[in-house]
């Protein structure tokens, strides 16, 4: 399974076997997903920030990279005239 992530630190924190102070809040979760990296049943490919579909959804985009990524989706306005 694929996890696309545009954090290049989160992937980093992914693969590093140390255990840091500043990343105590998601311990058991850097664990299972440590361990199933190990597996070979996650990878955590990097994508750019701009073409990162979730963005429309968490943070505000401009329009044009908010058109880009409602195209990318295949989402249609139901509103607009036909």
């Amino acid at each position: 399974m694929d996890l696309h992530c545009d954090n290049k630190i989160v992937i980093m924190i992914t693969h590093n076997p140390i255990q840091h102070d500043r990343i105590k809040h998601f311990e058991v979760d850097r664990f299972f997903i440590r361990e199933n990296i190990d597996k070979g049943c996650i990878s955590f490919p990097f994508v750019k920030s701009e073409d990162q579909l979730a963005d429309i959804l968490t943070k505000g985009v401009c329009g044009r990279i908010f058109n880009n990524m409602i195209d990318k989706l295949g989402m249609i306005d139901i509103y607009a005239p036909s």
